[in-house]
């Protein structure tokens, strides 16, 4: 059988992707210096490139699948199947310039740009009316104000590394997060397109097992009734207790709603209640 060519990215989302491959099963073995990780799988072959690559390397077709942030793939225009966003790394894309700029000043001139993200820089800066140059810069970008750009193109979680650095955002481009997905080509192979579905099902199904708990309680019979009113992904699993006396109960839960929940489970006659965590839910 043909094995399945998988990216995985290098740098800061690598470690939530490493994650989890493991949790649905196929964990990751890294020898140092490499770029060819194990995934516990036969038919896997792993392969470690910048996110920037995943996108266009998957329209080439030179690989089956990977990982990158939606913003690589706007950046680099690849023409690719997106399968999961599996909401990692959740970044905004902004423009950012010195604290003491305004609008006023910006459009005075023709202003220095310092960006990664050269394409989505050049179509936002038209858009806006701006006069430009593009600086492509190889990182740190936010170092290059005031000296060498009058604006940056970055993405940022918090904001604060650039206000650190004496910056302010005037404006946002797009929000990213880490995706999985494919090329069209190996989507139009039977075989490859129905390994890369069992992947998101379980991708999928980790995902909705880290936002979900297991209560278990039991219930008296006088209560019976108020079990249809107990929240469930489907329906509550019930089975009598010895001696009918009552009723073991299970219930899948998101995790913010336990705080609410157990109080009102204990107002309701439930005792013995008991919460786990869950490692896949498969809905």
């Amino acid at each position: 059988m043909e094995k399945l060519k998988i990216l995985l990215p290098k740098g800061r989302i690598f470690d939530n992707v490493n994650r989890l491959f493991s949790e649905a099963g196929f964990p990751v073995t890294l020898a140092d210096r490499t770029y060819r990780p194990g995934l516990g799988a036969p038919w896997l072959d792993a392969k470690i490139m910048k996110p920037q690559n995943v996108g266009e390397l998957l329209e080439i077709g030179s690989h089956d699948a990977g990982f990158t942030g939606i913003d690589w793939i706007k950046e680099s225009s690849a023409d690719v199947v997106e399968i999961l966003d599996l909401g990692f790394d959740k970044v905004r894309i902004v423009a950012a310039v010195p604290q003491d700029y305004d609008d006023v000043k910006l459009r005075s001139k023709k202003i220095v740009v310092a960006t990664e993200y050269v394409n989505l820089t050049e179509s936002w800066l038209k858009s806006s009316g701006f006069q430009y140059r593009i600086l492509r810069t190889y990182g740190a970008t936010e170092v290059f104000p005031p000296d060498d750009a009058d604006m940056i193109i970055d993405n940022t979680s918090s904001g604060q590394t650039l206000k650190d650095n004496g910056l302010k955002i005037t404006g946002t481009l797009l929000e990213s997060s880490t995706r999985f997905v494919a090329s069209r080509i190996a989507m139009d192979n039977a075989q490859k397109r129905s390994r890369i579905e069992e992947l998101a099902m379980l991708f999928r199904a980790v995902l909705d097992g880290r936002d979900r708990v297991m209560l278990e309680m039991n219930i008296p019979k006088e209560q019976f009734e108020s079990l249809a009113s107990l929240p469930a992904m489907r329906s509550p699993t019930v089975a009598a207790l010895y001696g009918e006396a009552g009723f073991a109960v299970k219930i899948a839960v998101k995790k913010n709603d336990v705080p609410d929940l157990i109080p009102k489970l204990k107002k309701m006659g439930a005792v013995d209640i008991v919460e786990y965590d869950l490692r896949k839910v498969v809905l």
